[in-house]
């Protein structure tokens, strides 16, 4: 078991308070320029994400288009973040945004399941990082954490860690498969203190995805990290999240609960395959006082 796995604790979560905040946080009013800014930068956070078993390079390529230049009618609305690929298509992404300020990042460690040997998910964390992949989102052994195996859980981590190298790592805890909030906190203090950069709530692949209660209980566990030892950690809710009013929840979220320092690409993204074009029609909106037809944008 690994030291960080020793050390680690974590505090019972309340079901009716977190609720509670994450909906009350959501009927916040955000309207013209305020709307403006949060809407430019939500695309600043985005990692623009393509994980379809018909995935192509041309279907990649056209995705790294749209992240350099979300709207080719709008030069100064973007780049996203990052633009996330199965590890067979890292060499790909890399070179399409060469020269951009957009990272590659890829999924790995038996995405979605996680149910691998570790010498597995470690070569394919391995091959993404070769190939020149920025940032690894790895996938926890959800059956493992759920059997009590939280050293292993920990361990995995820890390993996967070492071999990213200077590549950041996000650790996805599946939120959906835990079964309750408590389990949402003590996969969160586990990954954190096992060595993730960033903890990300899901794979996509799964119903519920992202809700912003879940996401509620790991920016506290965030906050409290950040409090007992002065260490940030970053923050991507995944799956599920298609809409600008959305988007701006997930932003009330993070400034209420961690402050201004996580409002950045840095600290804070959102795993998103449908909500560009959504966040696009309303800035355009904004601009002209009418929505464009979805047919004016590119898909994602």
């Amino acid at each position: 078991m690994t030291t960080a796995a020793q050390e680690w604790s974590s505090p019972p979560v309340d079901r009716v308070m977190v609720e509670a905040r994450a909906a009350a946080l959501g009927c916040r009013s955000i309207k013209t320029d305020a709307k403006r800014v949060g809407l430019g930068l939500a695309i600043s956070m985005m990692d623009l994400t393509t994980l379809e078993g018909a995935d192509t390079q041309g279907k990649v390529l056209a995705l790294c288009r749209k992240a350099i230049q979300p709207d080719v009618r709008r030069p100064s609305v973007g780049p996203v973040a990052a633009v996330c690929v199965y590890p067979s298509l890292v060499r790909v992404a890399r070179a399409a945004l060469a020269g951009s300020p957009v990272r590659v990042a890829s999924v790995a460690t038996a995405f979605p399941s996680g149910q691998s040997a570790l010498e597995v998910k470690l070569e394919d964390t391995r091959r993404a990082v070769g190939d020149g992949a920025h940032e690894i989102d790895m996938v926890i052994d959800r059956g493992a954490f759920l059997s009590g195996e939280l050293g292993r859980v920990a361990d995995e981590i820890a390993q996967v860690k070492t071999v990213c190298g200077a590549a950041h790592l996000k650790v996805i805890l599946e939120t959906g498969e835990l079964g309750s909030y408590d389990n949402i906190r003590r996969a969160s203090d586990l990954a954190i203190a096992a060595g993730a950069d960033f903890i990300k709530t899901s794979t996509g692949k799964i119903e519920p995805a992202a809700t912003p209660a879940s996401t509620l209980v790991m920016l506290e566990a965030i906050r409290d990290h950040f409090f007992r030892t002065g260490i940030r950690i970053g923050m991507k809710p995944a799956g599920g999240v298609r809409t600008s009013k959305q988007a701006l929840h997930y932003l009330v979220l993070v400034k209420e609960t961690l402050g201004d320092d996580w409002l950045t690409p840095e600290l804070f993204r959102i795993g998103a395959s449908t909500l560009l074009n959504d966040v696009l029609m309303q800035l355009a909106k904004l601009e002209g006082g009418a929505y464009e037809a979805a047919e004016y944008f590119t898909r994602d």
